[in-house]
């Protein structure tokens, strides 16, 4: 029987070594780095040492990177991570980053408050302790995402909260949850802000990271110490506010 003999293919730029076995690359297909001069410092580009078109190719790699978009910076105080990213949006992370530190930071002079000896509502106490800590948590959200696209984190000055919550008509608690009402829908608007700002600069992942892990959560929050100040208007400010601790504090909703 005669046997069969596969054609051979010659590829452009590819070289067959003598026993025709393994190919080797045309060094005219070569691709190397050239480090080049722009106005914000030096960046590394792409660049091939041959001319050669390749038909039938959709997408050459070799030929994309040498955007100068593509540039990667050479000089250490230049984020390599940053692609897409503008001064504006830096700027309005920071700036969000900063409310969420100055109402985590009213939450725990609330906590403070509620957790005295002489007001003793261990309930409202044990709330805004972990609302504290949940914007907190926020905050250092913003941050991780500032590093990821390659922006700085500036943290800008937090104000002093008051120490005392007492209120002559409304009582203390439920002055305390229409605070947090007033915060939480704050928060929601600068959330809101900043998703217009990364829209406004097409910036469709901060978008994205804000819509999927901020605004429903907010609105969720909104509705929760809406209900909240709802039952403390009812309950006026006797013996029903210490009912409403017990429920906060045994985790009822």
């Amino acid at each position: 029987m005669a046997s069969l003999t596969a054609p051979s293919v010659s590829l452009p730029g590819v070289q067959r070594s003598g026993n025709g076995q393994q190919p080797l690359l045309n060094p005219s297909m070569m691709t190397s780095f050239q480090q080049k001069k722009r106005e914000n410092g030096f960046f590394v580009s792409a660049s091939s040492n041959s001319n050669m078109v390749l038909s039938g190719v959709v997408f050459n790699p070799f030929e994309e990177v040498k955007k100068e978009v593509l540039a990667i910076p050479v000089s250490p105080q230049h984020s390599l991570a940053r692609q897409k990213f503008v001064d504006d949006c830096e700027s309005a992370l920071n700036e969000q980053i900063n409310v969420e530190y100055n109402v985590s930071y009213v939450y725990h002079a609330l906590y403070a408050y509620f957790d005295r000896d002489n007001v003793a509502l261990k309930g409202l106490a044990k709330f805004f302790k972990e609302a504290s800590e949940e914007e907190r948590e926020h905050a250092e959200k913003f941050m991780e995402y500032q590093n990821i696209r390659g922006g700085r984190v500036k943290l800008h000055t937090i104000l002093t909260p008051p120490s005392e919550f007492d209120h002559a008509d409304k009582g203390d608690a439920l002055y305390a949850m229409e605070l947090a009402l007033s915060l939480e829908k704050l928060t929601n608007e600068k959330l809101l802000k900043l998703h217009t700002i990364a829209c406004e600069n097409n910036d469709a992942q901060m978008a994205d990271f804000i819509e999927s892990g901020f605004l429903g959560e907010q609105v969720e929050a909104i509705k929760k110490i809406s209900t909240y100040v709802a039952q403390l208007r009812l309950v006026g400010k006797g013996h029903g506010v210490w009912h409403f601790d017990q429920m906060l504090l045994n985790g009822a909703n």
